[in-house]
């Protein structure tokens, strides 16, 4: 879920989050401001890392989807997400690691690790999902496959948020190559996101501005962490807008639009 993220802030913004400038050559490298990214193209993002003392931070480049440091070359990689047959001809499926269930985080070996010693935040100033409605068929029954409406989904008063993530440097065996790569937590979907998202009652975990300051300090104890990566923001405090289905094609993504065929939502 949360399979598509934007990230469209001014670097004043940005920079006014520490309040200090950052070496701002690297950042414009690494920061793309006007980007709908989705999670299955496994691009690049920015995230914030912290020093490992916390005192500090630095925006750096991250290839969504977290990776293994079992796997051992991009051919693995490719196996390892899209899925593959073994050599007694069994399919393996492949896995999705663009998100990580928060309620689990600390009881998954591949995530652990992570989680203890390689918090960062991902930043966003919007994300999308799909509401799922029935379809009637001839006979007035609904049909199997329901029809799917996009929503673009922010914070109030917040141009830009925080999702918990964690990160592993992946490291190519063959070419030498290392890639820092990341999830994102996910938790239980509050009741604004409970109408969208109906079909997995799901959301992305929005951390308040101390929350995502807590999640990048060391040492944070287990029961925090798992406090912090299930933290479920109050619904009103939320705004979803309709837009076009197709959106991604549209010169401004998050612009919205009205179908007599979606029921209005209701904020708590």
């Amino acid at each position: 879920m949360c399979y598509i993220n934007g990230v469209r802030i001014t670097l004043a913004e940005f920079i006014a989050y520490k309040q200090q400038e950052k070496e701002l050559k690297a950042l414009m490298a690494s920061l793309n401001l006007n980007e709908i990214r989705k999670g299955f193209d496994y691009t690049e993002w920015p995230i914030i890392q912290p020093t490992f003392d916390g005192k500090d931070w630095n925006i750096v480049p991250m290839e969504w989807g977290f990776l293994p440091s079992y796997l051992k070359n991009r051919e693995a990689v490719k196996n390892f997400r899209n899925g593959y047959k073994n050599t007694e001809g069994k399919w393996i499926p492949g896995m999705t690691t663009l998100n990580f269930i928060g309620e689990e985080l600390l009881q998954k070996p591949m995530y652990k690790e992570a989680a203890l010693n390689r918090r960062c935040l991902v930043i966003s100033t919007g994300f999308f999902e799909h509401r799922h409605l029935p379809v009637m068929g001839k006979r007035g029954k609904p049909l199997a496959t329901p029809e799917k409406f996009p929503y673009h989904i922010t914070v109030k008063d917040r141009p830009y948020f925080f999702f918990p993530g964690i990160y592993n440097p992946w490291v190519d065996k063959e070419s030498g190559e290392v890639v820092n790569t990341f999830c994102f937590g996910t938790t239980e979907a509050n009741s604004l996101m409970q109408q969208i998202h109906n079909s997995k009652n799901r959301m992305p975990v929005i951390l308040t501005k101390e929350l995502a300051e807590e999640w990048t300090e060391p040492n944070l104890s287990t029961e925090r962490i798992v406090e912090i990566s299930t933290y479920k923001i109050p619904a009103n405090q939320m705004q979803a807008n309709l837009v076009p289905k197709n959106f991604l094609e549209q010169a401004d993504p998050t612009t919205s639009c009205k179908d007599e065929r979606v029921p209005d939502l209701i904020y708590d």
